[in-house]
């Protein structure tokens, strides 16, 4: 059995990237997952994927995206640019910096949502790795990523949930988009119940460190909102550690919007 070493959202942050990932001291038998949100916010998005895919590339090890909002909402910016530019026109004008991370990455780079994914598996220590949330109403999780991509219709919508969910309706178990939670409410991690394995997710910020419940661990330090980078290890010989270094950068969250919900 080898290391999974799982990294949160970095949100362009390069400089604290670049340090966790040499603290981590990855070797050719380790696995390497970031559990998605590289892009947007930060000082350096770009430089962020150009790192990202030099250490897929050459590094030695595997390295596996789980897609974030963020990715998805670029993702539909890319396409819309092809098929509905009108759309993608609007979309820039709401977030101009779809337009500005486009502009500077090359062919190469423009590609890393190719190889991203809607979740990681990882049997050997029994852990699921999605960005947002496990919605309460979801009663099966797809065995495989083939079967992930067999999933049409109503089903692709539950399963595209899992990149944004936060808060569940407190009688219903339903996803609530960000900001429509009422008093009462649960965040999802709260309420989860362990039915898909011990899942490790980002989305939802914590800036005091990460934070554990029953069957789910949050490793979204806030690196872009003055919090630390950090990474969750699952080690054979070890039990499972973080390791967190200290973010230059404080940008106030601004909700919604600018969450790439």
């Amino acid at each position: 059995m080898n290391r999974l070493c799982i990294i949160g959202d970095v949100h362009g942050m390069i400089a604290p990237l670049r340090t966790l990932v040499r603290e981590l001291n990855l070797q050719p038998s380790d696995k390497l997952v970031f559990v998605g949100d590289l892009i947007d916010k930060g000082p350096d998005p770009a430089g962020v994927i150009s790192y990202v895919e030099d250490l897929r590339r050459s590094a030695g090890y595997e390295v596996v995206l789980v897609e974030g909002n963020h990715e998805d909402r670029m993702r539909r910016y890319l396409r819309n640019l092809v098929v509905r530019p009108a759309v993608a026109k609007a979309q820039a004008e709401r977030a101009p910096e779809l337009a500005e991370l486009r502009s500077q990455l090359d062919d190469v780079s423009e590609r890393f949502l190719d190889w991203s994914v809607p979740f990681h598996r990882c049997t050997a220590y029994g852990v699921l790795i999605v960005h947002g949330g496990i919605p309460g109403t979801m009663q099966e999780f797809p065995a495989s990523l083939e079967a992930a991509s067999m999933l049409v219709g109503h089903e692709a919508k539950r399963l595209q949930k899992i990149l944004r969910t936060r808060h569940l309706d407190a009688d219903t178990g339903e996803f609530l988009a960000f900001g429509k939670q009422a008093e009462g409410d649960p965040f999802w991690a709260e309420v989860y119940d362990g039915r898909f394995g011990h899942v490790v997710f980002g989305h939802q910020p914590f800036p005091d460190g990460p934070t554990e419940f029953p069957h789910a661990t949050g490793i979204d330090t806030g690196a872009v909102h003055g919090g630390g980078l950090t990474a969750l290890v699952f080690d054979p010989d070890r039990p499972r550690y973080f390791v967190t270094v200290e973010s230059d950068c404080y940008i106030p969250y601004r909700g919604a919007a600018y969450d790439g919900d």
